[in-house]
Formats: structure tokens, C-alpha cells, sequence
């Protein structure tokens, strides 16, 4: 493996009712709190009353920004920063899943930064600080709870851009399995495959001596695929749900990366789809991710085969390692199907019509992908076969 550091300040709260604990955490934090959350499933479930209530213990002015979309825009960036500038906010506190943890994220960043975040976006320039914020995950999927990385859609440019920062961990991260229950079906779904994603992106890299890492990959992975189904057929139960959401954050809070460097090309293009077409972050890496591992099968073809083997049960037996890769991703894309997920961009009414535009917005920085290089006629082929 490479020479690695690994850092996580991120103080996890875990378990059922330590949203209670909300009110204690906020305590050695300022008067006057920002609360973020999305579309308002938190007022229908209790949880927006159960948080006021314990910000009023805290004695906190509170300020809210409301409806952040599933796909954080910019736009919803801006006037977060304008609020906390406006307001002197000295806390913001995020209730919900990936995406309105990922706007806090450039909101926290973009009101200690003079200029336009979207600079620090693009990586232009760089935080230097950001505001302390803490989060209550309503959603297990991206990780975002307990990482440094976010990812905000220009609407305008037509750009959905990850980036990151070292200012913007959480400083803490209220992981309440209670809070998850009242997610439908369609996002639990999409939350399984976007946290499985994760770990299949650091899991195909080129380092060399990670038996450890390939355990901790092939665990959480056997944990989801054992669970998901189970959960499927029963949204309440909380031990389920506790399951999938302990893994959701270790698919994606840094111990599957540690000395290794995993592949995100998948992710890119996706970015590149949903930037178009806005369609859900998971249900492009469901369709992408199958036609990705078939295309990057000559690359380390072991690693494809131990994937097929260890994690999709794969009998090796009288069959050629492209043979049991093949089976393999088989596998996983007849498992996401089987959850309810899609499989061809026909599924969201994609045609071929903009699959120029979306291979050229994924390449638009040159070649990308660590583990496989693809360039934009790479990505052409991609999208075409994914019709």
C-alpha cells in the first residue's frame, strides 16, 4: 500500500434516540444557529419539532433555509452564504441527507470566503476556514455525514462538481436510525446503491499489498447485500435500518481509501448525466457502474474476479477469469435491478440525443479515472452501450 495519514474529526453519534443528545452538543456552540433541511419531510415526520424544541433548550436564535434540492444547486448555496453573512451565523446545523449536508458544506465555506464560491468550487482557489456546522442524516447514502467532500450542480453552466476541503467536516454527526424509517422505498433504494458505489470506486485501484482494505470493501458490501433485501420488505424495522445506515457512512468517511487511491470515474460521468438531465445521483450509478466494470475488465482482471468471488458467489469452477468477472458484474446490476433500480438511461427517458454533450462535460478536464483512463470517446461508447 501507499504511504498514508489519515485524519477524521468528525464526532459520531450513533444509535436509536440520540437525536436527544442534539441540545447537549449545541451547548459549547454560538447563539445564533442556521438550520438547512430539504423539501420538508422533516416537518411531516416530527423530527423539525423534536430539533427546535431542543435548539430552544440550547437557548439559540434560529435561522432556516428551506428546500434544498436533491441535487444541491448553486443558487441554494448563495443564499445560505448571504444569511449567514447577513446574520452573523455562528453554527449551521444540517437535517437531512447527502444533499442538504453537501450545500451546508459550500455554505459554510462560501460565508468565510469574500469572494464567489463557486471559484472554491471549481478549484480555483481554496478555503481558508468555514463556519462550524453539525448534521442529523435523515438519509443512509452518500457519507457526506462524517467526510470532507461535497458536490454542487450549476444549473446555469450545466456543471455538477465534487470538491473538498479540510474546513468542512462535519464537527458533528447525529446518525439516528428513527429518523430514517419514513424514507420511502425509491430513495432506501438509491441510498443502497449509491453507498455500495462508494466502496466499488475504492475498490478498484492499482496498489499493491491491501488485504485489509479489500476486507473492509468486501464487508460492508456482504453487509448490504445481505441486508437490503430484507429491508426492502420492511421499511420499519429499525435494526435494518440501523444496519444499512452504519454502512452508508463507512462506505464513504476514509478507512476503505486508506493507502490506496480508487478509481471515481463512474462518478464523473454521472455528474455529467445528472447536470443534463437532473436525474438521482444513485439511479445513474446503477445504470453506469455495470458498463463501467465491463469496459475496465483488462485492467487488473484479479481484482474483477475477487470482487465475482468473495462478495457475488461466484463459482470459479471450469470458467476463465473474464468468464467469472463477467458473471460477477451480472451480479451486482441483476441485484440493484432486483431491488428496484434502474438499469438503461431509457429508464429516464434518455436518448441518444445528448450523449455528445454529456461525454464532453465529463471530459471537459482531459482524460480522468484512476484505476481505468477514459477519455470522451470513452465515454461516448459508455453512455451508447447504457441506452
Amino acid at each position: 500500500m501507499e504511504p498514508f495519514v489519515f485524519r477524521n474529526p468528525t464526532k459520531l453519534i450513533f444509535g436509536q434516540g440520540q437525536t436527544n443528545e442534539l441540545a447537549n452538543e449545541m451547548k459549547v456552540h454560538g447563539a445564533k444557529v442556521l438550520l438547512i433541511y430539504g423539501g420538508g419531510s422533516i416537518k411531516r415526520n416530527g423530527l423539525y419539532d423534536r430539533v427546535i424544541t431542543q435548539l430552544q433548550e440550547a437557548n439559540k436564535q434560529v435561522f432556516e433555509l428551506a428546500g434544498v434540492e436533491p441535487n444541491p444547486r448553486l443558487t441554494t448555496v448563495q443564499k445560505g452564504i448571504e444569511i449567514c453573512k447577513k446574520e452573523e451565523i455562528d453554527f449551521i446545523l444540517a437535517v437531512g441527507g447527502g444533499s442538504v449536508i453537501d450545500a451546508t458544506k459550500a455554505i459554510s465555506a462560501g460565508a468565510k470566503y469574500d469572494g464567489d464560491i463557486w471559484d472554491i468550487i471549481i478549484k480555483e482557489n481554496e478555503a481558508k476556514d468555514a463556519l462550524p456546522f453539525g448534521t442529523i442524516l435523515t438519509l443512509a447514502a452518500t457519507g457526506s455525514e462524517m467526510n470532507s467532500g461535497s458536490v454542487i450542480t450549476n444549473w446555469e453552466t450545466q456543471q455538477k462538481v465534487g470538491w473538498g476541503s479540510p474546513f468542512v467536516f462535519p464537527t458533528f454527526s447525529i446518525l439516528d436510525p428513527v429518523n430514517t424509517v419514513s424514507v420511502p422505498e425509491d430513495q432506501t433504494i438509491y441510498g443502497i446503491v449509491d453507498m455500495m458505489s462508494h466502496v466499488l470506486e475504492a475498490y478498484f485501484h492499482h496498489t499493491r499489498n491491501t488485504p485489509l482494505q479489500d476486507r473492509i470493501c468486501e464487508s460492508i458490501l456482504l453487509t448490504v447485500v445481505e441486508a437490503a433485501p430484507k429491508l426492502l420488505q420492511n421499511l420499519e424495522d429499525l435494526d435494518l435500518r440501523e444496519t444499512i445506515l452504519y454502512c452508508g457512512t463507512m462506505a464513504l468517511n476514509g478507512i476503505t481509501q486508506m493507502g490506496l487511491r480508487g478509481d471515481w470515474g463512474s462518478h464523473n460521468i454521472e455528474h455529467a448525466i445528472s447536470a443534463v438531465y437532473d436525474i438521482p445521483h444513485a439511479g445513474g450509478l446503477a445504470i453506469i457502474f455495470p458498463h463501467w466494470l465491463k469496459i475496465s475488465i483488462d485492467e487488473r482482471l484479479e481484482r474483477h474476479v475477487q470482487l465475482a468471488t468473495r462478495v457475488f458467489g461466484v463459482n470459479p469452477e471450469g470458467k476463465t477469469d473474464k468468464e467469472i468477472a463477467l458473471e460477477g458484474i451480472e451480479k451486482l446490476s441483476a441485484f440493484w435491478t432486483s431491488l428496484g433500480a434502474p438499469n438503461r438511461l431509457a429508464d429516464y427517458d434518455i436518448d441518444s440525443s445528448n450523449i455528445k454533450k454529456m461525454a464532453a462535460i465529463a471530459g471537459e478536464r482531459g482524460a480522468f479515472g484512476n484505476f481505468k483512463s477514459l477519455e470522451t470517446k470513452d465515454v461516448e461508447k459508455l453512455l451508447n452501450a447504457a441506452l
